[in-house]
Formats: C-alpha cells, sequence, structure tokens
C-alpha cells in the first residue's frame, strides 16, 4: 500500500508540474502580447544596427525596439522557386536576354491554409490585448508582426484612415501612436546633416499643382549617374569599371514603361501580363519574379538595387542569377553637403567594393552608380512641397527609381507604390513580414513620397484603387515654361 500510495503522490505532484507549467507558458505569451501593444517595435528592415537600412529585412538580424521585440520571420530570396543560388566561387554566366528564367517552370498549387483565430465569442468577450494574445499563439500572424488587429492595423481597414484612394494631405498626426513615434524619432535624427532651406515644412507653404510639380522635378533634379570621368574615381584603377557615359545616354528613350513596387499588395493582382506588355520593366532589389508571374511578370530591364542588398551575404549579389539580366543601378546616400570624394571615403555601405567584385564576374553587363546628388536633390522636393518637417533620410528606392524611369520613358506606370483596394500591411510579395512603416514609411519619408506622387498623376483615382496603378508623363514630354511654371503634357502615346 506504501507503494501505491507513494506512486499515486508522484504522479499527483507530476499533473500539478504540467499544469503549472503550462499556465506560466500562456501567461507570459499574454504578457508579451499586452507589452507588444505599447511597444515601439522598429524592425532591422527599418531601423537597422547602423541606422543605415533600406526597408530591406536581415535574415539573420533582430528586431531592434525601443520596448520589446521578436525576431522577424524571413525568407531568403535566394531560396524561392526558380532562382539559381549558384557558388560564389563559381560565377554565372551574363545573360543577355530579359528575366524570363525558367519560364516553364511551373509551380505547385499549394492549398492556403486557413488561418485559425479566437472565435467570434470569445474576441467579443475577452479585452483586445487577451484577442491578440490568442491570435498570435493561435491564429495566422508571425512573428514580428506587432500590428494586428486595431493599431496599425486600422489604418488599412476598409473605413481606415487611408480610405480607398490615397490622400494626397496625409500627415504624421494621422498615423497610430507606435509608427508616430518612429517617425517622431527619425524627423529628429540627423545622420547625413541635411541642411533644410526652402519653402517647405510649415502649413503656409504654397501646394503647387500636378503640372507644376512635374516642371519643379523636371527642372530641379538632375538624373545622374558616375562615370569613368568623374573625380577621384578618374585616377583609380578600376576607373575603366564604370560606364563612360551617362544611363540616359545609353537607355531609352523608351515608350511605356512599368515600375514594379515590391509591396504586398502586388500579391494576388493578376497585373503579370499588362506589366510585360510595357516597353521597359523596373524592379527593385531582390524582389523576384519566378513563382510570381501571374502577379508581377516576368520581364526585367531594369533593376535598382540599394548598397545593403550589395554587401549583405543572404542576397548573394555576387552570385545570384537574380541580379544577372538586364542592366543594375546601384545607389548609396552620401551626407548632404559631402563631394564625391567624401562620399567615396564615407559609404553606408561598400558599394564600390562590391562594384568591382561584381563587374569583374560580370563585365558585359550594364551596370550604373546614380550621383548621390540627385537623391538628396528628390529629398529636397519633397520637402519644398510638404507642411511638415519630413524624416532626414534619403527618399525610398521606389521614388528614385520613379523619377529615374520619367527620364527614360513617355510615359510610367508605377504599379502599388500607393496601395489599391488590395492594401496590407503585408512588407514584399514574396516574404511574410507585417509591418504597416513598409506602406506608411519609417526610416524613409514615405509618407510624404505618396504624398508627392499623388499630387503628379495624370491617371484617374480609379486605376490607383483597382490597380494600384499612378500614370506619370515623362519629363521628355513636359513643356515646362519658366522656371517651374505650368506644363503642357502630351500623354497620347
Amino acid at each position: 500500500m506504501d507503494r501505491v500510495s507513494l506512486v499515486w503522490r508522484l504522479r499527483r505532484r507530476a499533473r500539478r508540474g504540467v499544469l503549472c507549467m503550462a499556465f506560466f507558458c500562456i501567461s507570459m505569451a499574454l504578457l508579451y502580447a499586452i507589452c507588444a501593444e505599447n511597444s515601439v517595435p522598429v524592425t532591422d528592415a527599418i531601423f537597422g544596427v547602423r541606422a543605415r537600412t533600406r526597408a530591406q529585412p536581415r535574415a539573420h538580424s533582430v528586431i531592434k525596439v525601443l520596448r520589446g521585440g521578436a525576431k522577424p520571420m524571413y525568407i531568403d530570396p535566394q531560396k524561392l522557386p526558380g532562382i539559381i543560388p549558384g557558388d560564389p566561387h563559381r560565377p554565372i554566366p551574363v545573360l543577355s536576354s530579359l528575366n524570363h528564367t525558367l519560364e516553364s517552370w511551373d509551380p505547385p498549387a499549394k492549398p492556403k491554409p486557413k488561418e485559425r483565430t479566437p472565435s467570434g465569442f470569445f474576441s467579443h468577450l475577452l479585452p483586445r490585448p487577451f484577442t491578440r494574445a490568442l491570435e498570435t499563439l493561435f491564429g495566422g500572424r508571425r512573428k514580428g508582426e506587432l500590428s494586428g488587429r486595431g493599431g496599425d492595423a486600422a489604418l488599412f481597414g476598409p473605413r481606415g484612415i487611408l480610405g480607398e484612394v490615397w490622400d494626397d494631405e496625409m500627415s504624421s498626426s494621422m498615423l497610430g501612436n507606435r509608427l508616430k513615434k518612429v517617425v517622431q524619432n527619425y524627423q529628429a535624427m540627423n545622420k547625413y546633416g541635411v541642411k533644410v532651406s526652402g519653402p517647405g515644412g510649415v502649413s503656409s507653404r504654397p501646394k503647387l499643382s500636378g503640372p507644376k510639380l512635374l516642371c519643379q522635378m523636371k527642372i530641379q533634379v538632375d538624373v545622374s549617374t558616375l562615370t569613368s570621368d568623374f573625380q577621384p574615381f578618374s585616377s583609380l584603377p578600376w576607373a575603366s569599371q564604370l560606364p563612360s557615359k551617362q544611363l540616359t545616354s545609353n537607355l531609352g528613350p523608351y515608350k511605356s514603361c512599368a515600375v514594379v513596387t515590391s509591396a504586398g499588395s502586388m500579391r494576388s493582382s493578376g497585373l503579370g501580363k499588362e506589366i510585360d506588355s510595357h516597353d521597359a520593366v523596373l524592379r527593385f532589389n531582390a524582389a523576384p519574379t519566378s513563382g510570381y508571374e501571374n502577379d508581377v511578370g516576368s520581364k526585367t530591364t531594369i533593376r535598382l538595387v540599394n548598397s545593403q542588398v550589395m554587401a549583405s551575404e543572404a542576397h548573394r549579389f555576387l552570385s545570384s542569377s537574380l541580379y544577372s539580366s538586364g542592366t543594375l543601378v546601384a545607389w548609396d546616400p552620401a551626407p548632404f553637403s559631402a563631394d564625391l570624394t567624401q562620399w567615396f571615403n564615407r559609404t553606408d555601405y561598400p558599394i564600390f567594393t562590391q562594384y568591382q567584385r561584381y563587374r569583374m564576374l560580370h563585365p558585359m553587363q550594364p551596370f550604373y552608380i546614380l550621383h548621390p546628388r540627385f537623391e538628396w536633390q528628390v529629398w529636397q522636393r519633397i520637402q519644398d512641397n510638404m507642411a511638415e518637417p519630413i524624416q532626414k533620410n534619403p527618399p525610398s528606392s521606389g521614388l528614385l527609381g520613379t523619377v529615374m524611369m520619367m527620364s527614360l520613358c513617355e510615359v510610367v506606370h508605377v504599379y502599388e507604390f500607393l496601395p489599391s483596394r488590395r492594401k496590407t500591411e503585408l512588407c514584399h510579395y514574396y516574404q511574410r513580414f507585417f509591418d504597416a512603416a513598409c506602406t506608411l514609411g519609417a526610416y524613409h519619408p514615405l509618407l510624404y513620397e505618396k504624398n508627392l506622387v499623388k499630387r503628379m498623376n495624370q491617371g484617374p483615382e480609379r486605376d490607383i484603387y483597382t490597380h494600384g496603378r499612378i500614370t506619370l508623363p515623362g519629363f521628355n514630354t513636359l513643356n515646362c515654361t519658366g522656371d517651374a511654371g505650368g506644363a503642357l503634357v502630351d500623354m497620347r502615346h
């Protein structure tokens, strides 16, 4: 009997231990969700180790937070279907055709898993932090997605602040507390020594019409790239690797161009055929086409990459076939008032080292580097036309690429820069990472960039709502009179 009672007591203690451990784990999960509700997460995609990232999450980094955070779910683009990672010691050949890599490859159709969410009964009874905790534990949200129902998500709903079509008077005061704090932090920073001047940043600033904005952009922004005769590069041993002519001299003119953003709202858009029908297509960073042709198309004429992508081992810039088709254009921000020599000695990431290595491996592929003056000229156009101070950081690749294509094309269609009815917190169509900052901005002045583009848009608002498509005229089609006067725009092409 004593032996039996001892075994019974041990079993009872074991059961109690299991229950206590389960209760502890659930309590910690609830505490984490409640804290995350009031935290200010700034992922490495936004607030990098050196505050130098261009909205590209890293595979091995941890979310930087002001109070709390979690590791993001990251999908390496090199591991996506149809991408050949390659061996860094065995460089891949240069492709002379456009990016139709593995067109015959047909990815197996995978049924979409149903996301489990708390029942409506409990979601109405429990406070929102507890329902968020249940969503985290049992729902479809991934780690790193700290903005579930409510908070930033309220911006994206059918009755959210963003509305059906982007309002060109959006301001940081309309953001939720989390994003507002992040934007304010970046507005207070001045890493690049930006000297604010001009009429912008105050509510009394003049609001220009779309045609005048277009002319201002044409006249006051010089879309230029580095050439081999620029100092200090002309005296360097590898100067011959730089192009001898400007990008605008060697490419174009194209009649119609598509700028395909990497926005999560590109998913299920069905825009692939429309995008491929353009004469030239611009893509960004590590955005793939294979496996997503129905939504983003397969043609790649130009790919704009930032220096972080070039330097990141996770992106295998030197060996992946993702970058080996079409023309490459790279950029890296310089201090606001720096000349080329100062920038050369103080780049954000080792852009010139990676450029030299890539050119040695792919000597026949056209490869340009944007002049840093171009980036800050675009930034100045944004600030001059906004009613409040913007982040003192360079514009996003999306806006830089859009302005670049306006110098090469007669008509430019930009997809999902302004969110359509498919608006979502999903950062990129090829990743499972959620953050409203990818749409509304944190490091980059994305909010204000979208305001500017909305004012310059020459297409109907219906196009924005249904396709996320904005229509911009090429600079060569603008007939500008005066310094920044009215523009006569020929949109017949």
